[in-house]
């Protein structure tokens, strides 16, 4: 990774940042988690020291939603036709064979659950750990548990049965004490694929409580978030982040930023807004007005009680398109493994220990 100038050669994942972002994750004592569908990756930005940065690239098929339970440390990923869920062991990532002493954190899968393939967006721990999720393909908020592929609770009034089409391209969900309360979607429309049409203009913030649609006309939403009692919002057409008032309706621009923006999480005052890339051969993005612009994929870090920007991270190989950013505190060099990976199936954990089975021969 390379702070100013890359070299002639790159390798994969290579990128280009801001010089104090290393200092900065450091201060904050957090680790930067991106989901790259395009890259079929999840991927762990560190700290190296207060002047590098450390990347953890790790493969999943068609990764999207990251979630996580402060309360027991666990992971949760949105995949292709799957939701995996993982708990952290210390004890077993001290003791990783590959790499003893050298990660804080190792996230372990521990369940599967078998969703099918329903476009899976944005997901998210709720009270009780209950893990819900926006069922794009269904227009609709899930519950993902073991019982079925999906438990429907809760659809946009104006979709009058679930059906896996897609109507109003249903992508974000904010939760607010546990549950779900805000939704983002492309349009109200309840005939397959309707959004397509004016995708850049119709967009919808929905009250999931009261199923009235408080902002319109919004540009692409994604990645609704409630931050110290404030409702955020990224406008993906025209690269902002907005705040809006939920009483009426109006948004506010914090700052405006020169690509497509979705993918949002804070850590103290600091927002990490995902950036991607417009794929020229898309009818969808090609109607962007600013599509010429969008030409890079990284991570914007803003400091949101002044708007300002304070640096970005640009991948210059690899990465395309993020669709979510999840910021990891306490965790400075964490790992995570996937479940087809041989060596996850040899970390063991019971309530009282931990241990590295060996291989058999």
């Amino acid at each position: 990774m390379n702070s100013n100038n890359p070299p002639q050669s790159l390798a994969p994942f290579s990128c280009k940042y801001s010089p104090q972002i290393p200092e900065l994750l450091m201060h904050l004592g957090c680790t930067i988690a991106i989901s790259t569908y395009q890259a079929g990756k999840v991927v762990f930005i560190s700290p190296k020291d207060e002047n590098s940065l450390i990347q953890l690239p790790r493969t999943f098929e068609k990764p999207m939603g990251i979630a996580q339970s402060f309360e027991t440390d666990k992971l949760a990923l949105a995949c292709k036709d799957e939701v995996i869920v993982f708990r952290n062991s210390e004890n077993l990532a001290k003791h990783y064979p590959k790499f003893p002493q050298r990660y804080d954190s190792l996230y372990m899968p521990r369940v599967i659950y078998n969703t099918g393939g329903l476009d899976i967006h944005d997901l998210s721990f709720g009270e009780g750990e209950q893990l819900y999720a926006v069922n794009t393909l269904f227009s609709c908020l899930v519950k993902i548990d073991d019982n079925y592929n999906f438990t429907p609770y809760w659809r946009p009034s104006f979709i009058d049965k679930i059906v896996s089409e897609d109507r109003c391209h249903l992508n974000g969900m904010a939760l607010q004490r546990g549950k779900p309360k805000y939704a983002t979607a492309f349009n109200n429309g309840n005939t397959y694929q309707s959004w397509r049409e004016k995708v850049t203009k119709t967009g919808i913030l929905i009250d999931v409580d009261s199923n009235e649609i408080i902002a319109k006309e919004l540009a692409m939403p994604h990645s609704p978030r409630v931050f110290n009692n404030q409702l955020y919002v990224l406008l993906s057409a025209t690269g902002e982040l907005v705040k809006i008032d939920v009483a009426s309706g109006k948004k506010e621009t914090v700052i405006q930023l020169q690509g497509f923006v979705r993918g949002m999480d804070i850590h103290k005052d600091y927002l990490f807004i995902g950036l991607s890339k417009l794929r020229e051969n898309s009818s969808t993005f090609a109607k962007l007005d600013f599509a010429k612009n969008a030409n890079e994929a990284g991570i914007a870090i803003v400091h949101l009680p002044t708007g300002a920007l304070v640096g970005k991270i640009s991948y210059l190989t690899s990465v395309d398109e993020i669709y979510d950013v999840h910021i990891m505190p306490g965790k400075l060099r964490p790992n995570i493994l996937n479940p087809r990976a041989p060596e996850s199936k040899q970390g063991l954990s019971t309530p009282d220990s931990s241990y590295w089975a060996k291989r058999e021969e």
